[in-house]
């Protein structure tokens, strides 16, 4: 009997998949444990946004040096030791909400090595990953994000009140761990094209990296050496790129205030103990992760038919008045589970045009 054998890339698309799963159960479990920590401490709500906003300061500065890190050292390698950065930083760093300077310091260093993740997941997707199969490979990898964020809903408000905040933050640092040794052991780099298994993986020259340099004839028969750049100008007037700034602007600012305040919401604004909810906490992040993948699918249907711009503009008009007409709290927990599906499922669309990575090609 023949043995079925999976092609390597989805191995890797799995476990890129993981470490934006673990990736997020760490973003929530700091909400969570931290909320729980500044609540018994007394800290005020100012101070509380201070805390949970640092991470962002870090994400944001470290996004464009993880592309180039990525690009120039190899997404496998920086994708690695950005886990393993974050992962050090929550074992050894003690959740003491007093102890303000070293938690801004701490959740800097956080936010700095998680900038660099998914930088380097588009750019090992780009190196791994066929054109064809990109737009659900993003959709899947992304969706690891609502997963965690889900799994994390579930289960870290029990182990916050079992064995209090401090336990995430080691729960989080061996998940971490173990994702770098799985990643160390099976993760590679990519076939060249002119290797026997590149061919037989079709891969081809829209995954190779960015040519530098590449020969042109010239009249007496011979050859020069023509430099191929980055064609910046092109890209910073390009209406599409400035359009998916916006998109991912917006899209990633509800998510994190949603992320960094639900917990309060729920303890504060609804009464609602996290811990007795049950798992009907986590169905806004899990409708995430199921309408993303969906999405994924359904969004290169769409776009040929000129349908998907049309639809998510409608939704924004339906759902965006009807929320903040909201009151009472079976309608309003409704209403953000519908407005996450909804968010979701733009969110696959334009995250798969993330991909240009190292098979992009200026227009010549």
């Amino acid at each position: 009997m023949k043995r079925i054998k999976f092609p390597k890339r989805y191995l890797i698309v799995f476990l890129t998949f993981i470490s934006t799963c673990v990736c997020y159960i760490e973003r929530v479990g700091f909400s969570i444990a931290y909320t729980v920590a500044a609540d018994a401490a007394g800290v005020n709500q100012s101070s509380k946004g201070t805390i949970l906003s640092t991470f962002y300061y870090g994400y944001a500065c470290s996004q464009v040096p993880g592309g180039w890190a990525a690009q120039k050292i190899g997404g496998r390698r920086i994708l690695l030791l950005s886990f393993v950065l974050w992962s050090l930083t929550c074992a050894f760093v003690p959740l003491d909400p007093n102890r303000v300077v070293t938690l801004v310091v701490a959740r800097l260093l956080v936010g700095v090595a998680q900038g660099f993740i998914f930088p380097s997941i588009h750019t090992v997707l780009a190196e791994w990953v066929p054109p064809h199969e990109r737009s659900r490979s993003v959709s899947l990898t992304t969706s690891g994000m609502y997963l965690g964020a889900a799994a994390g809903m579930l289960l870290l408000p029990s182990l916050v009140k079992f064995r209090g905040p401090q336990s995430v933050f080691v729960a989080e640092a061996a998940l971490g761990a173990m994702w770098s040794l799985l990643w160390i052991k099976y993760a590679s780099d990519p076939p060249r094209p002119e290797h026997p298994k590149a061919t037989a993986a079709s891969f081809g020259e829209s995954l190779l990296p960015m040519k530098r340099s590449q020969k042109v004839k010239v009249e007496n028969g011979g050859s020069s050496v023509k430099t191929a750049g980055i064609p910046w100008k092109s890209i910073i007037f390009c209406l599409p790129v400035w359009a998916i700034v916006a998109n991912n602007f917006t899209f990633h600012y509800a998510l994190y205030v949603l992320m960094n305040w639900l917990p309060t919401y729920f303890e504060q604004g609804l009464q609602l103990s996290l811990h007795d909810m049950g798992s009907s906490k986590m169905l806004p992040y899990l409708n995430m992760f199921i309408f993303s993948n969906i999405g994924g699918v359904m969004a290169d249907h769409l776009i040929t038919r000129k349908i998907l711009c049309l639809l998510f503009i409608c939704g924004s008009w339906v759902l965006g008045p009807w929320q903040s007409r909201v009151r009472s709290e079976p309608h309003g927990y409704c209403s953000q589970i519908c407005r996450n599906c909804y968010g979701s499922f733009q969110y696959c669309w334009y995250i798969s045009r993330h991909n240009w990575g190292r098979s992009y090609r200026p227009a010549s």
